[in-house]
C-alpha cells in the first residue's frame, strides 16, 4: 500500500516563481504556440468563439490555459477534455442553473463543502476551510435527502446540481474578485487557484466511509470540469489509520492532483501556513489570529475590503453566502450581482461594486467590455491606469504622490518602442510644459478626474514582450513631440532595451531597466536616476491577454439603477 504523503510542501512552494510556471503572463514561447493551436482547434469544432472587434470571446485565455495546464499543454489532450466539459455544462444547463438556484438550496450545500474564509495567502490566492468532522450522519442524510427548490433540471442529481453552483462561484464571483485587488504580487496573470484547509482531526473510520461518496464528488468534479482550480490542499488532524483510508481517497484525483496534497502534523501546521500566508489569514484553531470556522460568514480581507463598496449591510451576507456574479460597468467598474431565486422567484440585484481604481490597477491583461464592445477596439489595448491613488491604496506598485509632473517634451523612442501615455492629437491639443515642479492648471483628484482613454502598458521590466501593433486609427508621429491632457501625470517612459531605460526628459539612462513611477524627485527641472534599482525578474514570455470575462453586458445594469 502506498503511504499518503507527509510533511509540508518544499520551502520553493510558496513563491511565485513556483505558481507562475505555466500561467498566463509566463508562457514559455512553446507553451504560447500551444495556446494558438488549442484555441484553432476549439474553433474548428465550433467549441471556442475567437474575440473580434464587436464581440469578446466566448472563453477567457485563463480558462484555456488551465486545460491545458492539465495536460501538459498537449492541444489534443485538452481538447478532449474540453469537449466533454463544454457538452457536460450544456447537458446541465449550468448557466441558467447558476442564475435560478435557490438560494436556500445553495446555501445548504455550502454548508457541508469547503467554505472560503474571505482571505487570500501571500499570492493572492483564496484560501477555504472544510472541517470534515462537522459532517456528522444525520447531518449528512438530511442534506442527500432533501428536495431541491431550484426549478432548473438536469441529467445529474439535484445533490451534484448544487456542488455544481459552488464550482461556478469560485470562479465566476472568488477568483475574478481575487484577481482585481490592487497590490498583489504579478498581477499580469489572473488568479486561477484556490489553496483548501482540511481538517479531519475527531474524525472516525466509520464517518469516513459513509462520506467517502460525498467527498468523491467533489474530488472527481474538479478533476474533470475545473481542471487546475487546486493550487494546495494542506490536510491536518489526520487520524492514526489515514494510510488505510488514503488508498482509495488518491483513486479520486490524477496524478497532478495527487502531487499537490500535503499532510501536516499538529508541530508542522502553523509554520508551513505561516509559509504561505500572514497569521492574520491563518484560523485561530491552527494557531492564527483569524476568528473563522465553518459555518461563519466570510471574514473579508481588508486590501478586499476598501476596494469593495457594499450597496446596504444588510446584503453583505447574500453577496457573500449566496450565487454571485460580477459584470463589467461601462464606467470601468466590477459590478457584484447577487442572482437565484427566493420562493420560486427569480432574484437578482446589484449588491456591491468593486471600484474602478481598484480594478484599472489591478492588471494591465485585464480588458473591459465597454473597451471590447468599441468599433476601433484593438486585442492589444489595455486598460489605463489613474493619476493617483488613495493614501490607503496598497504601496507595493509605485503609484503617484497626487501631484502631476511637469510636462517635458520627449525624444523620439527606439523604433517599434511602445509608447506609453501618449494620446492622439485630435484627443488634446499641445499644451506647453508648465515651470518645473509646477501643478498642471485643471489637476484633480483621482475620484474627480474625468474617464481616461485606454493606453497600451508595458509588460513587467526585465520579460520578454512580443512587439505588439498599435490599434486601428491615426498613429503618432515619429517627429511630432506626444500630447497629453492637463488633468494626467507626465508621461511615464517608453519601453526601453534591455539595458536602457528612457527617463521622461527622453534621455538614456545606462543601467537596468526602471519605469518611471511619477514619484522620481526632480533636480534642475529634470527627473533624477532613480535612488534604486530592483533586479528584473527572470525572462519569461509574456502573452497579451484578457481574463475578466463577465456573463453578461453592461446593458444589464440598467434594471438596477
Amino acid at each position: 500500500m502506498a503511504e499518503p504523503p507527509s510533511g509540508p510542501p518544499p520551502a520553493s512552494a510558496s513563491s511565485e516563481q513556483s505558481r507562475l510556471k505555466g500561467h498566463i503572463g509566463h508562457l514559455t514561447r512553446q507553451e504560447e504556440a500551444a495556446v494558438t493551436d488549442f484555441k484553432k482547434l476549439s474553433a474548428d469544432q465550433g467549441l471556442y468563439r475567437p474575440e473580434t472587434n464587436t464581440q469578446r470571446a466566448s472563453h477567457d485565455d485563463g480558462t484555456l490555459v488551465r486545460y491545458l495546464r492539465a495536460r501538459k499543454f498537449v492541444p489534443q489532450d485538452a481538447l478532449a477534455q474540453f469537449k466533454d466539459t463544454e457538452k457536460w455544462r450544456k447537458d446541465n444547463n449550468l448557466d441558467a442553473l447558476y442564475e435560478k438556484i435557490d438560494i436556500q438550496d445553495y446555501q445548504e450545500a455550502r454548508s457541508v463543502y469547503p467554505q472560503w474564509t474571505g482571505r487570500r495567502d501571500r499570492r493572492g490566492i483564496p484560501v477555504y476551510l472544510y472541517e470534515v468532522g462537522k459532517l456528522d450522519s444525520k447531518k449528512m442524510i438530511a442534506y442527500s435527502q432533501a428536495t431541491s427548490k431550484s426549478k432548473v433540471k438536469g441529467p445529474s442529481p439535484s445533490r451534484m446540481l448544487r456542488l455544481f453552483a459552488l464550482y461556478e462561484n469560485l470562479t465566476r464571483f472568488v477568483m475574478p474578485l481575487c484577481s482585481a485587488v490592487p497590490g498583489r504580487p504579478n498581477p499580469e496573470s489572473p488568479v486561477d487557484q484556490s489553496n483548501n484547509i482540511v481538517d479531519i482531526s475527531r474524525v472516525g473510520l466509520k464517518q469516513f466511509w459513509n462520506l467517502r461518496n460525498h467527498m468523491q464528488d467533489a474530488s472527481q468534479l474538479a478533476t474533470a470540469h475545473y481542471p487546475e482550480t487546486l493550487d494546495r490542499i494542506f490536510i491536518i488532524g489526520a487520524p492514526s489509520f489515514f494510510p488505510t483510508v488514503w488508498g482509495w481517497i488518491k483513486k479520486w484525483f490524477d496524478p497532478i492532483t495527487t502531487s499537490k496534497i500535503f499532510i501536516l502534523s499538529q508541530e508542522q501546521v502553523k509554520p508551513t501556513l505561516s509559509a504561505f500566508m500572514d497569521v492574520s489569514s491563518i484560523p485561530k484553531k491552527y494557531g492564527g489570529d483569524l476568528d473563522f470556522e465553518c459555518g461563519m460568514m466570510p471574514s473579508i480581507d481588508p486590501d478586499i475590503r476598501k476596494c469593495l463598496e457594499i450597496k446596504d449591510a444588510k446584503l453583505e451576507e447574500l453577496f457573500l453566502t449566496g450565487p454571485t456574479r460580477w459584470v463589467d460597468s461601462e464606467e470601468g467598474e466590477m459590478v457584484a450581482l447577487s442572482v437565484g431565486s427566493i420562493d420560486g422567484k427569480p432574484h437578482k440585484e446589484a449588491v456591491a461594486t468593486m471600484s474602478s481604481l481598484a480594478v484599472r490597477t489591478a492588471t494591465g491583461s485585464s480588458m473591459f467590455q465597454s473597451q471590447r464592445s468599441h468599433p476601433n477596439f484593438s486585442a492589444t489595448q489595455l486598460v489605463s491606469q489613474p493619476a493617483s491613488q488613495p493614501t490607503s491604496a496598497p504601496q507595493s506598485r509605485p503609484q503617484s504622490k497626487g501631484m502631476a509632473m511637469p510636462q517635458t517634451q520627449m525624444q523620439a523612442p527606439p523604433p517599434n518602442a511602445v509608447q506609453q501615455g501618449a494620446q492622439q492629437p485630435s484627443q488634446a491639443p499641445q499644451m506647453q510644459p508648465p515651470p518645473p515642479n509646477a501643478v498642471q492648471p485643471g489637476f484633480q483628484p483621482a475620484s474627480e478626474a474625468p474617464q481616461r482613454q485606454p493606453q497600451q502598458m508595458p509588460a513587467p521590466v526585465g520579460s520578454s514582450q512580443q512587439q505588439i501593433p498599435p490599434p486601428s486609427g491615426p498613429t503618432q508621429s515619429a517627429s511630432q513631440p506626444p500630447t497629453q491632457s492637463a488633468t494626467q501625470p507626465a508621461l511615464q517612459s517608453a519601453v526601453a532595451p534591455e539595458s536602457e531605460s528612457i527617463l521622461p526628459n527622453g534621455s538614456v539612462m545606462k543601467s537596468q531597466p526602471a519605469p518611471f513611477d511619477g514619484t522620481t524627485e526632480m533636480q534642475n527641472g529634470e527627473a533624477a536616476p532613480p535612488k534604486s534599482i530592483s533586479m528584473p525578474p527572470p525572462q519569461l514570455s509574456r502573452m497579451e491577454t484578457q481574463y475578466m470575462t463577465p456573463a453578461t453586458e453592461p446593458s444589464e445594469l440598467k434594471h438596477f439603477q
